[in-house]
């Protein structure tokens, strides 16, 4: 059995990820969503188990202390990361797991596990990044602010990743994100084994 693959969404604050990852699951819903734990706070719109698994400092503590997370960081004065022991699970069991990460964490992941499709989202315009940060209203204006002082640096590690999408479009975006995830589970490199077993001469459908 091929193992699953590890998808990475990433991109500025307030780009769409998380609507473009759900928009993407509807649409393939053989890929599987990693729900990463946070120490910030739960926002009214927000499930736990769902959006995040939301946790005290010293459950964090703890995992880092055990190794349960594959990655994690410190964004925005909190902490984000992702448990290791089910996603490798899913993995290697051929389910395909899908991410939504910022900047830091798709650096990270890409350390912990190399083997992985970094997609970058990018907005269509600054502008167009601002008008969604302030219709969203989670955040305050300082918070706002940093997140746009921070917009710049993200955009230049896009060159940094496999492929880039932009989000004018969610329906469109998400279209060629499975496209993407199409394309590499095509790729030669992963399909050594039935390679393999076409020259042996078995069946592979």
């Amino acid at each position: 059995m091929a193992k699953g693959l590890l998808i990475v969404l990433s991109g500025p604050s307030g780009v769409g990820k998380g609507t473009i990852n759900q928009r993407v699951r509807e649409l393939s819903p053989d890929i599987k969503k990693s729900v990463s734990v946070t120490t910030r706070l739960q926002r009214p719109n927000e499930k736990d188990g769902i959006h995040y698994h939301f946790i005290s400092q010293n459950e964090f503590d703890n995992l880092i202390k055990n190794n349960g997370l594959l990655e994690y960081a410190k964004v925005y004065q909190n902490y984000y990361g992702t448990p290791k022991k089910p996603v490798i699970d899913a993995l290697e069991k051929g389910i395909d797991m899908i991410f939504e990460l910022d900047i830091q964490g798709a650096r990270l992941i890409k350390q912990a596990y190399d083997d992985c499709v970094r997609i970058f989202i990018t907005p269509p315009s600054i502008e167009e990044l601002q008008n969604r940060l302030n219709n969203r209203g989670t955040e305050t204006e300082e918070v706002k602010a940093l997140r746009l002082s921070e917009t710049i640096k993200e955009l230049n590690e896009a060159k940094y990743y496999d492929y880039m999408v932009v989000n004018n479009d969610v329906e469109k975006a998400a279209k060629t994100i499975i496209d993407i995830i199409s394309a590499e589970k095509a790729r030669t490199l992963r399909n050594e084994n039935k390679i393999n077993k076409l020259i042996q001469g078995d069946n592979i459908i």
